[in-house]
Protein backbone atom coordinates (compact mmCIF):
# COMPACT_ATOMS: atom_id res chain seq x y z
CA UNK A 1 0.00 0.00 0.00
CA UNK A 2 2.79 2.49 0.81
CA UNK A 3 4.15 1.76 -2.79
CA UNK A 4 1.71 2.20 -4.26
CA UNK A 5 0.68 5.72 -2.86
CA UNK A 6 4.58 6.62 -3.65
CA UNK A 7 4.32 5.69 -7.14
CA UNK A 8 0.85 7.52 -7.15
CA UNK A 9 2.16 10.58 -6.32
CA UNK A 10 5.11 10.33 -8.20
CA UNK A 11 2.83 10.55 -11.10
CA UNK A 12 1.23 13.19 -9.58
CA UNK A 13 3.77 15.25 -9.76
CA UNK A 14 4.90 14.53 -13.25
CA UNK A 15 1.74 15.10 -14.30
CA UNK A 16 1.72 18.68 -12.57
CA UNK A 17 5.27 19.41 -14.32
CA UNK A 18 3.32 19.15 -17.57
CA UNK A 19 1.73 22.20 -16.89
CA UNK A 20 4.82 23.74 -16.12
CA UNK A 21 2.56 26.27 -13.54
CA UNK A 22 4.88 26.38 -10.68
CA UNK A 23 6.02 30.31 -10.03
CA UNK A 24 4.44 31.08 -12.77
CA UNK A 25 3.09 35.16 -12.37
CA UNK A 26 -0.41 35.93 -12.13
CA UNK A 27 -2.88 35.66 -14.79
CA UNK A 28 -6.50 37.30 -14.90
CA UNK A 29 -7.86 34.23 -16.38
CA UNK A 30 -7.20 32.25 -12.77
CA UNK A 31 -7.65 35.56 -10.78
CA UNK A 32 -11.43 36.19 -12.56
CA UNK A 33 -12.33 32.72 -10.85
CA UNK A 34 -11.27 33.07 -7.56
CA UNK A 35 -13.35 36.28 -8.00
CA UNK A 36 -16.54 34.76 -8.93
CA UNK A 37 -15.83 31.89 -6.59
CA UNK A 38 -15.81 34.54 -3.45
CA UNK A 39 -18.62 36.62 -4.68
CA UNK A 40 -21.13 33.44 -5.48
CA UNK A 41 -20.37 31.73 -2.08
CA UNK A 42 -20.10 35.58 -0.39
CA UNK A 43 -17.05 34.49 1.65
CA UNK A 44 -13.81 36.22 2.37
CA UNK A 45 -11.23 34.45 0.78
CA UNK A 46 -10.72 31.88 -2.40
CA UNK A 47 -7.36 30.23 -3.76
CA UNK A 48 -6.71 28.07 -6.37
CA UNK A 49 -3.64 25.95 -5.18
CA UNK A 50 -0.94 23.98 -7.17
CA UNK A 51 0.72 21.24 -4.72
CA UNK A 52 4.28 20.26 -5.08
CA UNK A 53 6.46 17.88 -2.96
CA UNK A 54 6.89 19.96 0.08
CA UNK A 55 4.60 23.35 0.01
CA UNK A 56 0.51 24.61 -1.41
CA UNK A 57 1.71 27.33 -3.87
CA UNK A 58 -0.95 30.07 -4.90
CA UNK A 59 -1.27 30.37 -8.51
CA UNK A 60 -4.34 33.03 -7.45
CA UNK A 61 -5.74 34.38 -3.79
CA UNK A 62 -8.55 36.69 -3.14
CA UNK A 63 -8.38 37.94 0.74
CA UNK A 64 -5.06 36.44 1.60
CA UNK A 65 -1.90 37.54 1.65
CA UNK A 66 0.14 34.09 1.49
CA UNK A 67 2.29 33.17 -1.52
CA UNK A 68 3.21 29.90 -0.74
CA UNK A 69 2.93 27.48 2.52
CA UNK A 70 3.90 24.52 3.58
CA UNK A 71 1.39 21.41 2.85
CA UNK A 72 1.71 19.70 6.49
CA UNK A 73 -1.72 20.23 8.13
CA UNK A 74 -3.36 22.34 4.95
CA UNK A 75 -6.74 21.98 4.01
CA UNK A 76 -5.57 21.61 0.06
CA UNK A 77 -3.07 18.67 1.38
CA UNK A 78 -6.21 16.63 2.21
CA UNK A 79 -8.58 17.73 -0.72
CA UNK A 80 -6.15 16.52 -3.34
CA UNK A 81 -5.43 12.82 -1.44
CA UNK A 82 -9.17 12.28 -1.81
CA UNK A 83 -11.52 11.90 -4.29
CA UNK A 84 -13.97 14.58 -4.11
CA UNK A 85 -14.92 17.62 -2.18
CA UNK A 86 -14.03 18.43 1.64
CA UNK A 87 -16.57 20.58 2.93
CA UNK A 88 -16.36 22.24 7.17
CA UNK A 89 -18.50 23.84 8.24
CA UNK A 90 -16.68 24.79 11.51
CA UNK A 91 -13.55 24.24 11.87
CA UNK A 92 -13.48 24.56 15.66
CA UNK A 93 -16.38 22.32 16.17
CA UNK A 94 -14.23 19.42 13.99
CA UNK A 95 -11.88 17.58 15.88
CA UNK A 96 -9.94 16.85 12.94
CA UNK A 97 -9.32 20.82 12.61
CA UNK A 98 -10.19 22.27 15.77
CA UNK A 99 -6.02 22.67 16.72
CA UNK A 100 -4.63 23.51 12.81
CA UNK A 101 -2.58 26.22 12.69
CA UNK A 102 -4.42 28.18 9.63
CA UNK A 103 -7.73 28.03 12.36
CA UNK A 104 -6.06 29.34 15.16
CA UNK A 105 -3.38 32.11 13.77
CA UNK A 106 -3.87 33.81 9.77
CA UNK A 107 -6.02 33.27 8.11
CA UNK A 108 -8.56 32.17 10.61
CA UNK A 109 -10.38 29.54 8.53
CA UNK A 110 -13.43 28.88 9.86
CA UNK A 111 -15.48 27.58 7.34
CA UNK A 112 -13.47 25.27 4.04
CA UNK A 113 -14.82 24.05 1.24
CA UNK A 114 -12.47 22.83 -1.80
CA UNK A 115 -12.83 20.73 -4.84
CA UNK A 116 -9.76 18.78 -6.29
CA UNK A 117 -8.41 20.08 -9.67
CA UNK A 118 -8.10 16.63 -11.66
CA UNK A 119 -6.56 16.12 -15.04
CA UNK A 120 -7.26 14.16 -17.49
CA UNK A 121 -5.43 11.53 -16.77
CA UNK A 122 -6.99 11.37 -13.01
CA UNK A 123 -4.31 13.20 -11.12
CA UNK A 124 -5.30 15.77 -8.32
CA UNK A 125 -2.77 18.68 -8.80
CA UNK A 126 -4.20 21.23 -6.96
CA UNK A 127 -7.43 22.63 -5.33
CA UNK A 128 -10.09 25.67 -5.54
CA UNK A 129 -11.14 26.41 -2.19
CA UNK A 130 -13.56 28.84 -1.01
CA UNK A 131 -13.11 29.61 2.73
CA UNK A 132 -14.35 32.31 5.40
CA UNK A 133 -13.43 33.84 8.61
CA UNK A 134 -16.98 32.55 10.35
CA UNK A 135 -18.76 29.07 10.07
CA UNK A 136 -21.59 28.39 7.24
CA UNK A 137 -23.34 25.92 5.42
CA UNK A 138 -23.00 24.76 1.72
CA UNK A 139 -26.09 22.83 -0.55
CA UNK A 140 -25.26 19.88 -2.57
CA UNK A 141 -25.84 22.49 -5.18
CA UNK A 142 -23.12 24.40 -4.38
CA UNK A 143 -20.90 22.14 -4.28
CA UNK A 144 -21.47 21.69 -7.89
CA UNK A 145 -20.89 25.21 -8.96
CA UNK A 146 -17.87 25.08 -7.45
CA UNK A 147 -16.70 21.52 -9.09
CA UNK A 148 -17.70 23.21 -12.85
CA UNK A 149 -15.13 26.28 -11.67
CA UNK A 150 -12.76 24.01 -11.00
CA UNK A 151 -13.36 22.52 -14.76
CA UNK A 152 -12.90 26.15 -15.94
CA UNK A 153 -9.30 26.13 -13.78
CA UNK A 154 -8.14 22.80 -15.85
CA UNK A 155 -9.37 24.61 -19.05
CA UNK A 156 -7.23 27.00 -18.56
CA UNK A 157 -4.86 25.32 -17.48
CA UNK A 158 -4.96 23.44 -21.01
CA UNK A 159 -5.35 26.37 -22.67
CA UNK A 160 -2.51 28.11 -21.59
CA UNK A 161 -0.04 25.00 -22.26
CA UNK A 162 -0.74 26.18 -25.98
CA UNK A 163 0.19 30.20 -25.33
CA UNK A 164 3.09 31.03 -26.81
CA UNK A 165 3.55 34.74 -25.70
CA UNK A 166 2.52 36.74 -22.44
CA UNK A 167 -0.70 38.40 -22.61
CA UNK A 168 0.74 41.40 -20.38
CA UNK A 169 4.06 41.75 -22.04
CA UNK A 170 4.31 40.33 -25.18
CA UNK A 171 7.74 38.67 -24.37
CA UNK A 172 7.38 34.99 -25.04
CA UNK A 173 5.77 32.87 -22.29
CA UNK A 174 7.84 30.34 -20.43
CA UNK A 175 7.22 26.92 -21.83
CA UNK A 176 7.40 28.75 -25.41
CA UNK A 177 10.36 29.82 -24.18
CA UNK A 178 11.80 26.86 -23.44
CA UNK A 179 10.78 24.99 -26.02
CA UNK A 180 12.47 27.61 -28.77
CA UNK A 181 15.43 27.62 -26.43
CA UNK A 182 15.88 24.11 -26.19
CA UNK A 183 15.83 23.96 -30.37
CA UNK A 184 18.50 26.83 -30.10
CA UNK A 185 20.68 25.02 -27.97
CA UNK A 186 20.29 21.57 -30.09
CA UNK A 187 21.12 23.49 -33.50
CA UNK A 188 24.60 25.62 -31.63
CA UNK A 189 25.18 22.14 -30.15
CA UNK A 190 25.41 20.29 -33.47
CA UNK A 191 27.17 23.16 -35.61
CA UNK A 192 29.31 24.08 -32.81
CA UNK A 193 28.21 27.43 -32.46
CA UNK A 194 28.40 29.90 -29.26
CA UNK A 195 25.46 30.84 -27.32
CA UNK A 196 24.45 32.37 -24.31
CA UNK A 197 21.40 33.08 -21.62
CA UNK A 198 20.87 36.45 -20.00
CA UNK A 199 18.06 36.08 -16.86
CA UNK A 200 17.30 39.63 -14.97
CA UNK A 201 14.94 39.90 -12.20
CA UNK A 202 13.59 43.65 -12.17
CA UNK A 203 14.84 45.41 -8.04
CA UNK A 204 12.52 46.37 -5.58
CA UNK A 205 9.47 45.16 -8.33
CA UNK A 206 7.44 44.94 -4.87
CA UNK A 207 7.64 48.37 -3.80
CA UNK A 208 6.67 49.64 -6.91
CA UNK A 209 3.34 47.40 -6.52
CA UNK A 210 2.88 48.34 -3.45
CA UNK A 211 4.01 52.61 -3.34
CA UNK A 212 1.86 53.05 -7.07
CA UNK A 213 -0.40 50.00 -7.46
CA UNK A 214 -0.56 47.24 -9.32
CA UNK A 215 -1.44 49.13 -12.95
CA UNK A 216 1.70 51.30 -12.64
CA UNK A 217 4.03 47.90 -12.08
CA UNK A 218 1.89 46.12 -15.25
CA UNK A 219 2.86 49.00 -16.99
CA UNK A 220 6.92 48.76 -15.77
CA UNK A 221 6.50 45.43 -16.72
CA UNK A 222 5.44 46.30 -20.58
CA UNK A 223 8.03 49.23 -20.81
CA UNK A 224 10.92 47.11 -19.70
CA UNK A 225 10.01 44.29 -21.89
CA UNK A 226 9.58 46.90 -24.52
CA UNK A 227 13.15 48.31 -24.09
CA UNK A 228 14.79 44.61 -24.05
CA UNK A 229 13.27 44.08 -27.22
CA UNK A 230 14.49 47.42 -28.73
CA UNK A 231 17.67 46.55 -27.73
CA UNK A 232 18.33 43.01 -28.68
CA UNK A 233 18.32 41.17 -32.23
CA UNK A 234 15.76 40.25 -33.93
CA UNK A 235 17.15 36.10 -33.74
CA UNK A 236 17.10 36.58 -29.46
CA UNK A 237 14.67 35.33 -27.66
CA UNK A 238 13.18 37.28 -24.46
CA UNK A 239 10.76 35.12 -22.23
CA UNK A 240 8.90 35.98 -19.37
CA UNK A 241 9.63 33.30 -16.49
CA UNK A 242 8.28 34.27 -12.98
CA UNK A 243 6.39 37.83 -11.81
CA UNK A 244 9.43 40.28 -12.34
CA UNK A 245 12.06 37.52 -13.79
CA UNK A 246 12.95 37.29 -17.21
CA UNK A 247 15.02 35.66 -19.47
CA UNK A 248 17.17 36.06 -22.51
CA UNK A 249 18.97 33.94 -25.49
CA UNK A 250 21.39 34.88 -27.24
CA UNK A 251 22.77 32.52 -30.28
CA UNK A 252 26.21 32.99 -31.66
CA UNK A 253 27.32 34.70 -28.98
CA UNK A 254 29.92 33.85 -26.48
CA UNK A 255 30.59 35.35 -22.75
CA UNK A 256 32.51 38.30 -23.33
CA UNK A 257 29.53 39.66 -25.69
CA UNK A 258 26.74 38.86 -23.93
CA UNK A 259 27.97 40.68 -20.88
CA UNK A 260 28.00 43.57 -23.47
CA UNK A 261 24.13 42.70 -24.45
CA UNK A 262 23.61 43.03 -20.69
CA UNK A 263 24.91 45.70 -19.62
CA UNK A 264 23.59 47.59 -22.95
CA UNK A 265 19.95 46.51 -21.54
CA UNK A 266 20.80 47.22 -18.08
CA UNK A 267 21.69 50.13 -19.05
CA UNK A 268 18.36 50.63 -21.01
CA UNK A 269 15.85 49.41 -18.47
CA UNK A 270 17.72 52.04 -15.87
CA UNK A 271 16.60 54.95 -18.10
CA UNK A 272 12.96 54.17 -18.25
CA UNK A 273 11.36 57.29 -18.05
CA UNK A 274 8.37 56.20 -15.79
CA UNK A 275 6.16 58.77 -14.43
CA UNK A 276 4.39 57.89 -11.23
CA UNK A 277 1.99 60.53 -9.39
CA UNK A 278 4.69 61.71 -7.34
CA UNK A 279 7.18 61.86 -10.24
CA UNK A 280 9.52 59.50 -12.19
CA UNK A 281 9.43 56.03 -11.00
CA UNK A 282 13.25 54.42 -10.73
CA UNK A 283 13.64 51.17 -12.34
CA UNK A 284 16.57 48.90 -12.59
CA UNK A 285 17.15 45.21 -13.06
CA UNK A 286 19.83 42.88 -12.10
CA UNK A 287 21.28 40.42 -14.60
CA UNK A 288 23.47 37.25 -14.31
CA UNK A 289 25.23 35.91 -17.63
CA UNK A 290 26.07 32.05 -18.23
CA UNK A 291 27.56 30.54 -20.95
CA UNK A 292 26.78 27.14 -23.30
CA UNK A 293 29.76 24.93 -22.69
CA UNK A 294 31.74 23.42 -19.77
CA UNK A 295 29.11 20.70 -18.94
CA UNK A 296 26.31 22.82 -20.12
CA UNK A 297 24.21 20.87 -22.79
CA UNK A 298 20.32 21.99 -22.29
CA UNK A 299 18.46 25.06 -20.59
CA UNK A 300 17.85 24.01 -17.36
CA UNK A 301 21.61 23.96 -16.89
CA UNK A 302 21.99 27.38 -18.57
CA UNK A 303 19.37 28.95 -17.12
CA UNK A 304 20.32 27.58 -13.57
CA UNK A 305 23.92 28.89 -13.93
CA UNK A 306 21.97 32.55 -15.16
CA UNK A 307 19.81 32.02 -11.99
CA UNK A 308 22.77 31.95 -9.61
CA UNK A 309 24.82 34.53 -11.16
CA UNK A 310 21.48 36.91 -10.81
CA UNK A 311 21.39 35.51 -7.34
CA UNK A 312 24.94 37.32 -6.88
CA UNK A 313 24.54 40.48 -9.00
CA UNK A 314 20.89 40.87 -6.35
CA UNK A 315 23.06 40.17 -2.76
CA UNK A 316 26.16 42.40 -4.01
CA UNK A 317 24.46 45.77 -4.86
CA UNK A 318 21.70 45.37 -7.49
CA UNK A 319 21.71 47.04 -10.81
CA UNK A 320 24.26 45.17 -12.25
CA UNK A 321 25.26 42.24 -14.44
CA UNK A 322 27.44 39.29 -12.95
CA UNK A 323 28.85 36.32 -15.22
CA UNK A 324 28.85 32.87 -13.69
CA UNK A 325 32.24 31.44 -12.68
CA UNK A 326 32.75 28.06 -11.81
CA UNK A 327 33.24 28.04 -8.65
CA UNK A 328 32.69 25.77 -5.01
CA UNK A 329 29.01 27.38 -4.61
CA UNK A 330 28.17 26.11 -8.04
CA UNK A 331 29.11 22.89 -8.95
CA UNK A 332 29.46 22.22 -13.01
CA UNK A 333 27.73 18.57 -13.14
CA UNK A 334 24.55 18.61 -15.36
CA UNK A 335 21.65 17.38 -13.42
CA UNK A 336 18.21 16.82 -15.50
CA UNK A 337 15.01 18.44 -14.31
CA UNK A 338 12.57 16.40 -12.51
CA UNK A 339 9.78 16.94 -9.90
CA UNK A 340 9.95 14.55 -6.86
CA UNK A 341 9.04 14.67 -3.49
CA UNK A 342 11.88 14.38 -1.02
CA UNK A 343 11.91 14.43 2.25
CA UNK A 344 15.21 16.44 4.51
CA UNK A 345 16.56 14.37 7.35
CA UNK A 346 18.75 14.65 10.16
CA UNK A 347 19.42 14.44 13.65
CA UNK A 348 19.78 10.82 13.99
CA UNK A 349 16.17 11.19 11.74
CA UNK A 350 14.39 12.82 14.40
CA UNK A 351 13.80 15.58 12.31
CA UNK A 352 12.62 15.80 8.75
CA UNK A 353 12.05 18.58 6.33
CA UNK A 354 9.32 18.12 3.47
CA UNK A 355 11.36 19.30 -0.01
CA UNK A 356 10.65 19.37 -3.32
CA UNK A 357 13.29 18.07 -6.32
CA UNK A 358 13.61 19.85 -8.98
CA UNK A 359 17.03 18.72 -10.43
CA UNK A 360 18.82 15.50 -9.84
CA UNK A 361 22.35 13.94 -10.85
CA UNK A 362 23.99 10.75 -9.62
CA UNK A 363 26.07 12.94 -7.83
CA UNK A 364 23.71 16.08 -6.78
CA UNK A 365 20.66 17.60 -6.15
CA UNK A 366 18.24 21.09 -6.16
CA UNK A 367 16.06 21.21 -3.75
CA UNK A 368 12.88 23.68 -2.87
CA UNK A 369 12.03 24.45 0.79
CA UNK A 370 10.02 26.49 2.90
CA UNK A 371 13.06 27.89 4.73
CA UNK A 372 16.41 27.43 3.47
CA UNK A 373 17.61 28.55 8.07
CA UNK A 374 15.98 25.58 8.90
CA UNK A 375 17.91 22.90 6.79
CA UNK A 376 21.41 21.81 8.53
CA UNK A 377 24.64 21.85 6.47
CA UNK A 378 24.35 18.09 6.44
CA UNK A 379 21.53 15.76 6.00
CA UNK A 380 20.20 12.68 4.45
CA UNK A 381 18.01 13.71 1.37
CA UNK A 382 15.31 10.35 0.68
CA UNK A 383 13.13 9.99 -2.26
CA UNK A 384 11.10 7.52 -1.30
CA UNK A 385 9.12 7.08 -5.41
CA UNK A 386 13.14 5.72 -6.24
CA UNK A 387 13.93 4.21 -3.54
CA UNK A 388 16.88 6.96 -2.82
CA UNK A 389 18.54 7.69 0.34
CA UNK A 390 21.94 9.71 0.36
CA UNK A 391 24.27 11.51 2.49
CA UNK A 392 23.99 15.12 1.71
CA UNK A 393 25.63 18.61 2.00
CA UNK A 394 24.68 22.11 1.03
CA UNK A 395 27.52 23.67 -1.21
CA UNK A 396 25.00 26.93 -2.41
CA UNK A 397 21.75 28.43 -1.24
CA UNK A 398 19.39 31.28 -1.94
CA UNK A 399 15.88 32.01 -0.94
CA UNK A 400 13.53 28.94 -0.76
CA UNK A 401 16.50 26.97 -2.79
CA UNK A 402 19.47 25.31 -1.59
CA UNK A 403 22.08 22.99 -4.29
CA UNK A 404 23.38 19.94 -2.56
CA UNK A 405 26.35 17.49 -3.27
CA UNK A 406 25.73 13.41 -2.36
CA UNK A 407 28.77 11.95 -0.25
Amino acid sequence: MQMDAQIRERDRLISLDRYDVLDTPSEEGFDRITRLTRRLFGVSMSTITFIDGHRLWFKSQQGMAMGQTSKEEAFCDTVIRGTGPLVVSDTLADTRYSHNPFVLGDPHIRFYAGVPLRTPDGHNIGTLSAMDSKPRDVEETDLQVLSDLASIVMDELELRMTASTDELTGALSRRAFREEAGRAIALALRHGHELSCVCFDLDHFKSINDGHGHAMGDLVLRESVATCIETLRQSDLLGRMGGEEFAILLPHTGPATAMKVAEKVRAAVAGLPIIGTNGKIPVSASFGVSTLGQGVCDIDELLKRADIALYSAKTSGRNKCVEWVDAETAPPVVRRRVLKAGVISFNGGRSAIDCTVRNLSPVSAGLDVINVNDVPQRFKLQIKSDALYRACRIVAKRERHVEVEFW
